[in-house]
């Protein structure tokens, strides 16, 4: 399977991360998505696939809040 179609399939995936383990498994798969399909982006410089890599960083910045949890107030 092409990278590129992976990370579509993960981006179409339902998000609900039950489990922290299941939050950075999500986490460290996405990071490996994006940094795959930016080397394709390198070679090709399409504007679609910047697009799929920024939608991408958005799905993991947000698994990445929920793993840091609420700042601890004094």
């Amino acid at each position: 399977m092409d990278i590129v179609e992976k990370a579509l399939e993960f981006e179409q995936r339902k998000h609900s991360f039950k489990t922290t383990s299941e939050r950075i498994l999500a986490s460290r798969e996405v990071k490996e998505l994006i940094l795959g399909v930016n080397e394709v982006y390198k070679r090709d410089r399409d504007a679609k696939l910047m697009e799929l890599m920024k939608r991408l960083t958005v799905i993991k910045q947000k698994i990445e809040k929920r793993l840091k949890g609420k700042p601890l107030v004094a």
